[in-house]
C-alpha cells in the first residue's frame, strides 16, 4: 500500500511538473517575446486581460501542487534527515525548486497582479515589471539544476556527493537567488541567453558535486 502511495505521489508531481514548468516555459520563450510585438492598441490589451490572468492561474497552481507532493515525497523516502548516498543531489534539485516556488508566489504573482491590474493591485507597473521578469527568468535558469536533481538520484552514480560539492553548488544556488531579489537579469535577458545559463549551471553543478 506504501508502495502504491508513493507512486501515486511521484505521478502527481511529475503532472503538476509539467504544468508549472509548461507554463513557464511559455511565459519566457512564448508570451514575453509576443508582448514586445505585440499591437499595443488592440491585441495587447486583449491578451493582458484575458490570456494572462488564465495561464498565471495554472503556472501558479502547478508550482504549489509540485511543492506539496515534492514536501511528501522528500519525506516518503528519508531524505528529509539524511545526506548520505545520493540524497544531496536530491536536495541540490529540491533547493532550487523551492526557490523556484516561493518566486512564483512571492515575487512573480504579487508584481504580475500590479502589471495587469488585478484583484484591485496598484503600484509602479514597470518597477513591478521588472521585478516579476527577474524572477522569471531566475526560474527559468533554475530548472536545469532542479531537473537535474529529480533525475540524477535515481539514475546517474555520483561518486561521494554531500561534500564540498554539495555545499558549493548550495551556495551558487543562494547567490543566484540572491541576484533574482536584488540583481539583474544580465545575459538571461534574451530567450538564447537564459536556455545558455541554465545548461552551464546544470553542467557546473555536475562538476561540482563529481569532482569536488
Amino acid at each position: 500500500m506504501e508502495a502504491a502511495i508513493e507512486f501515486i505521489f511521484r505521478w502527481a508531481h511529475v503532472l503538476f511538473g509539467i504544468t508549472w514548468i509548461g507554463m513557464l516555459y511559455y511565459f519566457n520563450f512564448v508570451q514575453t517575446e509576443y508582448f514586445k510585438e505585440a499591437e499595443k492598441e488592440a491585441a495587447l490589451p486583449d491578451a493582458k486581460a484575458k490570456l494572462a490572468p488564465r495561464a498565471l492561474w495554472w503556472f501558479r497552481w502547478g508550482a504549489m501542487f509540485t511543492f506539496l507532493t515534492g514536501l511528501y515525497l522528500i519525506y516518503s523516502i528519508g531524505a528529509h534527515n539524511s545526506l548520505a548516498g545520493n540524497y544531496p543531489v536530491i536536495w541540490m534539485g529540491a533547493l532550487a525548486g523551492i526557490f523556484m516556488f516561493l518566486n512564483v508566489w512571492l515575487i512573480i504573482w504579487p508584481n504580475q497582479q500590479i502589471v495587469l491590474g488585478l484583484n484591485g493591485k496598484t503600484g509602479d507597473g514597470p518597477a513591478a515589471a521588472a521585478k516579476a521578469g527577474l524572477a522569471s527568468r531566475t526560474n527559468t535558469l533554475f530548472s536545469g539544476p532542479m531537473l537535474f536533481g529529480m533525475l540524477g538520484s535515481k539514475h546517474l552514480y555520483i561518486q561521494d556527493p554531500g561534500g564540498v560539492g554539495f555545499w558549493a553548488s548550495v551556495v551558487l544556488i543562494l547567490a543566484l537567488e540572491a541576484n533574482a531579489l536584488f540583481g539583474k537579469t544580465g545575459p538571461m535577458t534574451s530567450v538564447k541567453g537564459v536556455i545558455h545559463c541554465s545548461i552551464a549551471l546544470t553542467a557546473v553543478i555536475w562538476a561540482l558535486l563529481a569532482f569536488l
